[in-house]
């Protein structure tokens, strides 16, 4: 008896190739428009920074967080709705002192974020005693902060890779945690050099509040392995 063999034709099974081809691009494109976005959203975290600070000092010529509580009495109202860093004798200096991931009113850079939102100029609550909600979040969901640049490399938050290391340049450094190894690349070609252990942003590994990283060249980037990003402006 003769029997009827069925199958799928080469035309069939060269469409179904193309198909699944045009499927698996649009998959590929479509990450990679979705990891665009989040480099961007990263990048837009750092560029506020200096709006905040230079829209700060135009409205109330001083810098956010540097400010004595008497000052902001008669800026912010009622009387002490904005909080005064303790730091005392380094008030009203031009430079927002502290680290950038401190956690206390001792710090200018913790109440930094009070007083611009204060101000209008950033969203976000305005309690200082709750840091869990106070402290901002990047795009990544990490943690991002501000203070003042310095030459010293016990004080920078970040350090190149050179013999003799130089802290990252600027005059204010803005740090932003969290992020993943393949997106801190993409923000250094982006925004900088595209070489993560020397320019204007860095990258390293996050270290507790007052001590120096030191930089990771790209090459010894992890794209899944996060890391904390400054840059000076």
């Amino acid at each position: 008896m003769k029997r009827n063999q069925s199958g799928f034709t080469l035309i069939e099974i060269a469409i179904v190739l193309v198909i699944i081809g045009l499927l698996l691009g649009g998959v590929l494109k479509g990450q990679e428009l979705i990891n665009s976005a989040k480099v961007k959203n990263l990048a837009t975290d750092f560029k506020n920074i200096p709006v905040f600070i230079y829209g700060y000092q135009d409205k109330f010529k001083a810098l956010p967080g540097d400010q004595t509580q008497a000052v902001l009495d008669t800026q912010f109202t009622p009387a002490g709705t904005a909080v005064a860093s303790s730091t005392g004798a380094t008030l009203a200096n031009g430079v927002i002192n502290g680290n950038w991931n401190d956690q206390t009113t001792a710090s200018e850079s913790y109440v930094f974020w009070q007083h611009v939102r204060l101000a209008g100029l950033a969203p976000g609550a305005t309690d200082t005693a709750s840091p869990s909600t106070y402290l901002p979040t990047n795009a990544a969901g990490g943690s991002i902060g501000v203070q003042s640049g310095t030459n010293d490399v016990t004080k920078t938050p970040i350090k190149d890779l050179s013999a003799t290391p130089v802290a990252i340049r600027g005059s204010y450094v803005i740090c932003s945690t969290g992020i993943l190894g393949k997106f801190v690349k993409q923000l250094d070609n982006t925004m900088d050099d595209n070489n993560t252990a020397t320019g204007s942003m860095m990258a390293g590994v996050a270290t507790a509040a007052g001590t120096p990283m030191t930089a990771v060249a790209n090459g010894s980037i992890d794209d899944a392995t996060t890391y904390t990003v400054c840059m000076g402006v």
